[in-house]
């Protein structure tokens, strides 16, 4: 009996930029984005971290009003749909986000495809004072079919919840494209979990560095890293230094949902017992 053919291999390199921004340098740090962007021409996905174009404590909402912009058409989604159409590439990247027709502030990123088309989502799990600033989404995490594959996309805080990354998983996402700015020490190891139990990569990109702004130091830890759907560590980044890791990736093994012969990790789910979880 002969064997099954084997699956043509489809690669796609993808990548995270870590980096430090300066607060409320827009400009400034739309031009560091772009040079490490410009470094790494090749990529097919490169994700950049949350609010990496104004730095992350503003001290009231009207600061964050000043700095936010729409999403279609604003000086972030020009300048990355110019460099996804020069690259070829598919970019994300995280910023404050003014919905002008309501009145609304989000804690958005913007997906760029190569064709220039701009996606945004609106983080859903704010994390501390950002409930003080940003207003809370109600869009369900999107999944987005780009040239790099199926991307689904989430920031930073809602790590916490694994139903986000559940969500994406059940919408065909292979991998998540995770912009963040992440002080706490948990996230990067429970996105093990995030990859395994759910089969995708992930792509957790964190920024470094400090901010002194409303009475309190917070400190960023770096480790940005790319896990593939058994939890294998392929890219990793030092906790206090700017970094661009890349990886290459065949996205056959995020449609391989089996986790061994007999079981699969979607399919053996008891969803006749997890009722209490949609009315707790």
């Amino acid at each position: 009996m002969s064997k099954p053919a084997a699956r043509e291999r489809r690669d796609r390199t993808v990548g995270y930029i870590q980096f430090q921004p300066e607060f409320g340098e827009v400009k400034k740090n739309l031009d560091k984005a772009e040079e490490f962007i410009r470094s790494v021409p090749d990529a097919d996905l490169l994700v950049l971290p949350e609010l990496i174009t104004t730095g992350y404590e503003f001290l009231d909402r009207d600061e964050v009003a000043r700095y936010a912009e729409p999403f279609n058409g604003g000086p972030t989604a020009r300048r990355m749909a110019k460099l996804a159409r020069e690259f070829k590439t598919t970019l994300v990247i995280g910023f404050p986000e003014k919905d002008t027709r309501h009145n609304r502030l989000f804690n958005s990123c913007i997906l760029v495809t190569p064709d220039g088309m701009a996606h945004v989502y609106r983080k859903i799990h704010l994390f501390d004072r950002e409930k003080e600033l940003f207003d809370r989404a109600h869009n369900q995490p999107p999944v987005i079919v780009t040239p790099a594959g199926r991307i689904g996309l989430m920031i930073c805080f809602d790590w916490l919840f694994p139903e986000t990354a559940r969500l994406l998983a059940l919408s065909g996402a292979e991998i998540i494209a995770h912009p963040s700015d992440l002080v706490l020490k948990f996230c990067q190891r429970a996105m093990f979990a995030r990859s395994v139990e759910n089969g995708v990569f992930t792509i957790t990109c964190n920024r470094i560095g400090r901010e002194d702004r409303v009475g309190r130091t917070l400190m960023f830890t770096g480790a940005s890293q790319i896990l593939s759907p058994r939890g294998d560590l392929l890219a990793s980044a030092p906790e206090d230094q700017e970094h661009v890791g890349l990886a290459t990736i065949d996205l056959n093994a995020a449609d391989d949902k089996m986790i061994t012969p007999h079981n699969h990790r979607i399919n053996d789910r008891r969803t006749d017992l997890y009722r209490p979880l949609l009315s707790s």
